[in-house]
């Protein structure tokens, strides 16, 4: 068995009763016209709100003074300003990258990371948000410390859009023009298996009366969700597609992405293939690269082979230091060398510099800073488990374990 029979960690998940008050900014423009209507009021006081909501620096309902004191009062009855309930933030990389702490209703907590990417020749300055869709994850990817937190639950659409108001905000009071120019769903959670909520977020997100985010300025991510991927194809949005890969050889990858276990790896990118054809978009492929793992030449040519023709562009990302696992990043030579493998076979391949690393903001290390730490002879149980998996993969070995809990169907 590769996961310990107990919980690596005390994930914390809170075990309050949420606050049933949705939140507005979640509230599609229709919905919230209605509730204006059956109350007499004319429909434009809905795009008094989301005006106040998404370019306003109103902090409640209080704040949106072209509306009249009793409608303030009802609405904040009804809804909620904001799902995020405090927040706590840590700097790193010199002010270049900030990871926040957002605490919910329930006493749930997630984490987004606001990384700012200074313009200079031929590149232009880029502020990237990446957001969380759940609390905790159901997949358990091994090297992922949200992984061992287990799954807590979905988010609300207002809660994973709310972590892109804060920062909005939090960028404007900067001044000089600052703002998100990037939104990347690769925080806590399997986007993928909270999918309507997700498309909700990005609609909010894509709209022009609401965010306004260019679609194509927003990137999906997913370890490999099959009927997500289609459903998505079917749907033909224009943002971006990105996998979660991490091994292209399905011994290896059963024990990286135990998802692997129900949708194997060319079920996944065939799935990613359709995809691209349809919307003529890239899909992006990330790698977390594991030194004598997944960093092969054996690995780099079953990739190259996998994805040989694609509309793919692949990111290799050294594996960041986790917690409780046996394993450390590849040496930067051996990445190289693995890269270039791979771009010989006509594939781009992007090598990635790790942000945030200090203060756990980097991937594969949110993990909500509020778990305890486990027992030692769990964490040594773990790793002893994990090398053995290792080693049987690594000789083509196939997992016996079953699906993670919480993946379906």
């Amino acid at each position: 068995m590769i996961r310990p029979e107990l919980p690596l960690i005390d994930p914390g998940f809170g075990s309050s009763v949420r606050d049933p008050r949705p939140g507005v900014a979640g509230v599609k423009p229709e919905d919230l016209a209605a509730w204006f209507e059956e109350r007499g009021e004319p429909a434009y006081r809905a795009t008094q709100v989301l005006d106040a909501c998404w370019r306003g620096s109103a902090r409640s309902f209080e704040d949106v003074r072209t509306l009249p004191g009793s409608l303030r009062t009802a609405l904040a009855e009804a809804f909620r300003w904001t799902t995020i309930e405090s927040e706590t933030f840590v700097e790193s990389d010199g002010g270049l990258t900030e990871k926040a702490l957002h605490a919910l209703s329930d006493g749930s907590n997630v984490e987004s990371v606001l990384m700012h990417f200074p313009g200079g020749p031929g590149r232009r300055e880029r502020w990237t948000l990446c957001i969380s869709s759940q609390a905790g994850c159901a997949v358990g990817c091994p090297f992922c410390a949200t992984g061992e937190l287990g799954f807590g639950r979905d988010l609300e659409t207002a809660e994973i859009v709310d972590q892109v108001r804060g920062a909005a905000g939090r960028l404007a009071g900067r001044g000089g023009g600052a703002h998100l120019t990037n939104i990347v769903f690769m925080g806590m959670g399997e986007p993928l298996l909270n999918l309507n909520r997700v498309l909700e977020a990005i609609a909010a997100l894509n709209a022009p009366r609401r965010f306004g985010l260019a679609a194509r300025a927003i990137t999906v991510s997913t370890s490999g969700v099959v009927p997500g991927i289609r459903r998505l194809t079917d749907l033909g949005p224009q943002f971006t597609l990105a996998i979660s890969l991490h091994a292209a050889r399905d011994a290896l990858r059963d024990v990286l992405v135990p998802l692997n276990r129900r949708w194997p790896v060319a079920e996944v990118v065939a799935a990613a293939r359709d995809h691209a054809r349809a919307t003529g978009r890239r899909v992006s492929y990330e790698l977390t690269m594991i030194g004598g793992g997944n960093d092969t030449d054996a690995d780099a040519d079953a990739l190259a082979e996998l994805l040989r023709g694609d509309l793919a562009h692949v990111n290799l990302i050294p594996m960041n230091p986790v917690a409780h696992t046996p394993w450390r990043a590849s040496p930067a030579l051996v990445v190289e060398r693995f890269a270039a493998r791979v771009r010989r076979a006509g594939i781009p391949v992007t090598i990635r510099h790790n942000r945030g690393v200090d203060v756990g903001a980097a991937c594969g290390q949110l993990a909500a800073e509020h778990a305890g730490q486990p027992l030692a002879a769990v964490v040594a149980r773990r790793r002893q488990r994990l090398e053995e998996a290792s080693a049987r993969a690594l000789r083509g070995d196939r997992s016996d374990e079953p699906v993670p809990a919480g993946v379906g169907e």
